[in-house]
């Protein structure tokens, strides 16, 4: 593991990455999703894809990759591709497409299209606004009645545990990137898109994949048995399509 300092805002940024195949011509990076961090990336695909440089990220408040401030996707969109800029290209890249495939899974997804890579590759990406189940609608109704009447401290049981083991900035920061809704920034995206899907996901649901595949004109759509996770058991079918499609 290596650790690369970025400024941004003001604000020094402590990157923790690994890259495999150094050597190789060709770049893809993963970015992991939400509350995850590189090491489930790399125990999917890190022997896969031999002819690629494999770069794996821990984006600010993930893995190795400490962070207190309050962010949006923009700021991790910004945050990596400076990340980019300085260890394989080592001047500004362009935003019409960089140069390069990159893979991002739910979270890692929404950050991933926002850099605009040449080919795009999502797993499960986040980005759909899905309906809520009731019992989550009225904890949230709950939670601002109690909040109205500042007695905000209370909502924090309903918080789920991982949520509970943020820092302030971070729970901020899930506060602002959770219900995203990315529509238009999917429909934007002018490059060629591999989106890969868990079938029984229920994260991100399978209609969630199907709308982006609509969403983004040059896309090709596989879905799999399995949950959020279905690439770590399906990673060698997937990259054996990413080879057959990336020249």
């Amino acid at each position: 593991m290596a650790v690369k300092s970025i400024e941004y805002h003001n604000t020094s940024f402590e990157i923790a990455y690994d890259i495999v195949n150094p050597t190789a011509e060709k770049t893809i990076v993963f970015l992991h999703g939400w509350g995850s961090n590189k090491e489930i990336m790399k125990q999917a695909f890190a022997t896969t894809l031999k002819n690629f440089k494999h770069i794996y990220i821990d984006m600010p408040g993930f893995g190795k990759s400490p962070n207190t401030k309050v962010l949006t996707t923009q700021d991790y969109a910004h945050i990596v591709q400076s990340f980019l800029e300085k260890i394989i290209h080592h001047s500004p890249l362009s935003t019409h497409h960089l140069p390069f495939t990159i893979a991002g899974h739910s979270f890692g997804g929404k950050v991933a299209t926002l850099l605009n890579p040449k080919n795009l590759v999502l797993l499960s990406s986040a980005g759909i606004v899905e309906e809520k189940p009731l019992s989550v609608k009225l904890k949230i109704k709950l939670a601002k009645f109690l909040n109205f009447f500042g007695l905000g401290k209370i909502t924090k049981v309903f918080r789920s545990k991982d949520v509970n083991q943020m820092n302030q900035g971070m729970y901020e920061t899930f506060k602002n990137v959770v219900n995203e809704d990315f529509t238009q920034v999917f429909q934007n995206y002018q490059g060629k898109a591999y989106i890969f899907w868990g079938k029984e996901d229920c994260a991100t649901s399978l209609s969630s994949g199907e709308k982006i595949h609509t969403l983004i004109q040059n896309s090709e759509f596989v879905s799999y048995n399995g949950d959020h996770y279905f690439f770590i058991k399906n990673a060698h079918d997937i990259t054996q399509r990413l080879d057959n499609g990336i020249l």
